[in-house]
């Protein structure tokens, strides 16, 4: 039964100290385009697109915000979340996240993907995926 009702992703929210700087960062790392919204919001979007048009990825200033410790330790700030991106060649990946001001996480638990930690703490992963990134279904390149 269709009642009318629509759900859609609209972005995934992260907390930092500074969304500005954050959002340069990712923006470097995907090749996405960035928007300040206000001083405490900044956003960032697939190229080619309106903001808002694809799901994104928002920053909202938190002056509280607390780096995770990853890998987790008892009694330590727990992540909430993290991202993963799919990747056709990682070592190359690895390589411009780097650049864009990432670092490697000190503890990797597979060959198919790296743990990075982003300028603001955040763990993300970049996942060796060659055939999904290949795939017609993969659409947000």
């Amino acid at each position: 039964m269709d009642d009318g009702l629509k759900i859609k992703m609209y972005s995934f929210t992260m907390d930092c100290k500074d969304p500005h700087e954050l959002a340069a960062f990712y923006g470097a790392l995907l090749k996405w385009e960035t928007m300040a919204i206000d001083e405490g919001w900044a956003c960032v979007y697939a190229p080619g697109t309106n903001q808002g048009a694809y799901p994104g990825i928002l920053f909202q200033k938190n002056p509280e915000y607390k780096p995770p410790v990853w890998p987790d330790e008892p009694e330590a700030q727990q992540q909430m979340a993290h991202l993963d991106f799919a990747v056709n060649d990682l070592e190359r990946a690895v390589q411009h996240a780097l650049l864009c001001g990432a670092s490697v996480a000190k503890e990797q638990f597979s060959n198919e993907w790296t743990v990075m930690i982003d300028p603001a703490g955040h763990p993300f992963c970049l996942c060796q995926m060659k055939s999904v990134m290949e795939s017609s279904h993969f659409a947000l390149l």
